[in-house]
């Protein structure tokens, strides 16, 4: 019998463990006067596709977006619920804390 020769997980690997919409929140927590362009890069997606999610992001009420001269600035909502089987209670800040 063969045996199991199958790679682990790398850089290379085309899935992930969190969503887009995780790296784009994180990457708002830490950067909240990044521009869509920065964000997009930093997770490897379109720039239509970060705004797509802020704009979910901010009507699930998980960031607030504050236009500032040309641009805008974004304020991650730590105290907002997560939702789905795993939350329990558990908060985005539970998650960035979490993850940093």
């Amino acid at each position: 019998m063969a045996k199991n020769t199958k790679p682990a997980p790398g850089p290379d690997t085309a899935w992930t463990f969190l969503t887009n919409h995780a790296h784009v929140l994180f990457c708002l927590a830490a950067d909240p006067k990044a521009t869509m362009r920065a964000v997009a890069t930093r997770v490897g997606i379109t720039e239509r596709a970060v705004q797509r999610i802020i704009a979910e992001l901010a009507a699930a009420e998980y960031v607030t977006i504050t236009r500032v001269g040309r641009r805008n600035e974004y304020e991650v909502q730590p105290g907002a619920p997560l939702h789905g089987p795993f939350a329990d209670g558990r908060t985005v800040g539970h998650l960035i804390k979490l993850a940093s």
